[in-house]
């Protein structure tokens, strides 16, 4: 017969087998053992060992939030911090407070980035705005730096275009002109 569990329903009793015995439930691992309010940050956001957590069991890459002053950020931090601001408060996928005035996870998690909770769809509606400003700087930090490498670079291609049409060019000259002056030497 198959492990059986204690209290008849199937869920949420020990192991009577070997493996019950051995401690092998389910929540015998570290962070499952504490639950998902260990993974949690109670000031927004996720912990180490709930990013650790969606690593493991999702294939998930989650880094903390930008927490940066303006002045520190580097392009990329402006297009993570940008793009998670408009993504959760353009369009707010639920409410900004409880239903006793506390604010709710997605309003903290405005706070694990950085920011003020907002406590209404106003405040949400600025810090989306904010995010698009915050992109804005991203794409004009990344043209300015297309512009200056970028410009060597597509002299380089253009050179090395220019170089290989001259080769095929040349290659087929060098085709044709032998083509015909092996016809010539037949005639001679």
């Amino acid at each position: 017969m198959a492990a059986t569990t204690k209290g008849g329903t199937g869920h949420g009793g020990k192991r009577d087998d070997a493996a019950g015995a051995k401690g092998g439930t389910k929540k015998a691992d570290g962070a499952a053992a504490r639950g998902p309010t260990a993974r949690k940050d109670p000031e927004g956001g996720l912990t180490a060992a709930g990013r650790a957590f969606y690593a493991r069991t999702e294939g998930a890459r989650l880094r903390p939030g930008v927490t940066k002053r303006d002045a520190d950020m580097s392009p990329e931090d402006m297009k993570r911090k940008g793009s998670f601001l408009r993504r959760h408060f353009a369009n707010p996928r639920g409410p900004m407070l409880d239903d006793g005035g506390k604010p709710t996870r997605l309003a903290l998690s405005a706070q694990a980035w950085g920011e003020k909770p907002p406590k209404d769809a106003d405040g949400a509606r600025k810090l989306a705005d904010k995010g698009s400003r915050y992109l804005e700087k991203y794409h004009a930090a990344k043209a300015k730096a297309d512009a200056g490498d970028g410009a060597g670079k597509a002299a380089n291609a253009t050179k090395a275009t220019k170089a290989a049409k001259t080769t095929k060019t040349a290659g087929a000259a060098r085709t044709n002109a032998a083509a015909k002056g092996s016809g010539r030497e037949k005639r001679a």
